[in-house]
């Protein structure tokens, strides 16, 4: 999923929703996201990633692991 600013609009989400962590494209064109923070703000991103994110996406599929806390300081766009 590239071109359509997905990466940049979950930056935004995840900073309104207080998470760390960050969101990057992968070489197959999907996105990885690693989020942490609190327990209902984490279920919001999931939400939102599973309602289409930002209007221009197209969202097929989203898995969700629990995993090790890291604990990032805010939310990023890596490359």
């Amino acid at each position: 999923m590239q071109g359509v600013f997905f990466r940049q609009s979950t930056r935004q989400q995840a900073q309104r929703l207080g998470l760390g962590g960050y969101t990057r494209n992968n070489p197959d064109g999907t996105v990885s996201i690693e989020a942490e923070g609190r327990a209902e703000a984490l279920a919001a991103l999931e939400t939102w990633c599973r309602q289409g994110g930002p209007l221009a996406a197209r969202v097929d599929k989203v898995d969700v692991a629990a995993g090790a806390v890291q604990g990032y300081a805010k939310f990023e766009v890596r490359h």
